[in-house]
């Protein structure tokens, strides 16, 4: 008796899992379908513009901490009298 009240409503819950699933906003991943679906967020172009910002100054960043190691390095070296 209990099992049919158990698998009752472990079919119940699958179907509302389902059906919850085509409702909620797909996050930040790809775009869902048509009717429920919008543009995400990081496909926005304020949002690139801001990613490749970001993007370009950690390049400088490493760029400038290669840079002092080398001279650091150099001086080691080649120490400058």
């Amino acid at each position: 008796m209990l099992d049919r009240f158990y698998l009752l409503l472990l079919g119940i819950a699958a179907l509302a899992a389902v059906a919850l699933s085509l409702v909620w906003p797909q996050g930040l991943g790809a775009r869902s379908p048509e009717p429920f679906g919008h543009t995400p967020v990081q496909q926005t172009p304020e949002v690139k513009a801001a990613m490749q910002r970001e993007h370009e100054a950690a390049q400088r960043r490493v760029n400038e901490a290669r840079e002092a190691v080398r001279n650091i390095q150099n001086q080691a070296i080649a120490p400058s009298q």
